[in-house]
C-alpha cells in the first residue's frame, strides 16, 4: 500500500452513513429508470484527487468497500493520489487486470475497458459480473440512441454521451449473454445514469472506436 499524504486524506462524506445511502439510492433511481439522469447534489465537502470527479467519487464511496475489487485504468492508477484515497476510504482491493474487478473506474470514455474483458459473472451467480464506471463531466454526445426494457417508459431517446466509442455492438454482445452480462453507471458533473444489462438500445452512432 502506498503512504498515506495529506493529499489522500482529502475528506469523504460528511455523514458517511447519511451520504452513502442517498448516493446509493440515486444510483438505484438510475438502473430503476436506463438513461435518465438522477441528480446528485450536495456533495461538500467531499473532494477527490484528480482525476477522480465528485460524482464519480460519491459513487466509488457508496458502492465500494473492503470486499470490492476495484481496477482503475492507467490515468487514475498512474499517481498514488486516487489510489490511496480509495483505500483510504473504502479498504478496497485495488487488483491490476479489469477482468479480476467487481467495479472498473475509467477517468473518460475513451478509457473504459470492453465490456467483454470484464467479468461477466455466471448463470448460476450473475451478482458475480462487474460494473463499469465512467467519469462522463464534459462528455460528447456519441450518436442517437433508444433505451428499451425493463424500467422504461415506451422508449427514451438519449444521445449517448458518456460512452465510449464503437459502444453499440459491445452493448448488443452483453445483452445477449443476460443473466450474465456488465452493468455500466455514467457520472456526470451532478448526476448519474445507468445502463443495466437489461436496457436495449437502438440507433446509430457518429463515431467509431
Amino acid at each position: 500500500m502506498n503512504t498515506l499524504t495529506a493529499q489522500n486524506h482529502l475528506p469523504g462524506f460528511a455523514d458517511p452513513v447519511h451520504d452513502a445511502q442517498r448516493v446509493f439510492r440515486a444510483v438505484l433511481a438510475a438502473m430503476a429508470r436506463p438513461t435518465l439522469a438522477q441528480p446528485i447534489l450536495g456533495l461538500a465537502p467531499l473532494q477527490t484527487p484528480a482525476p477522480l470527479g465528485r460524482v464519480a467519487g460519491a459513487v466509488v464511496l457508496a458502492l465500494c468497500d473492503e470486499q470490492t475489487p476495484v481496477w482503475l485504468d492507467k490515468r487514475l492508477g498512474r499517481g498514488s493520489d486516487v489510489c490511496a484515497w480509495i483505500r483510504f476510504h473504502t479498504g478496497a482491493r485495488l487488483v491490476e487486470r479489469p477482468e479480476d474487478a467487481l467495479f472498473a473506474i475509467a477517468s473518460s470514455p475513451s478509457a473504459a475497458p470492453r465490456l467483454a474483458d470484464l467479468a461477466q459473472g455466471t448463470d448460476e451467480e450473475p451478482h458475480l459480473s462487474a460494473t463499469l464506471l465512467i467519469d462522463a463531466v464534459g462528455a460528447h454526445p456519441i450518436g442517437a440512441f433508444t433505451a428499451t426494457g425493463p424500467g422504461v417508459n415506451g422508449g427514451e431517446t438519449w444521445d449517448g454521451a458518456g460512452l465510449p466509442g464503437g459502444f453499440l455492438s459491445q452493448w448488443e454482445a452483453n445483452r445477449a449473454g443476460f443473466p450474465r452480462g456488465v452493468d455500466v453507471i455514467l457520472a456526470g458533473a451532478n448526476e448519474v445514469r445507468a445502463l443495466p444489462r437489461t436496457t436495449k438500445l437502438a440507433g446509430h452512432e457518429n463515431r467509431s472506436a
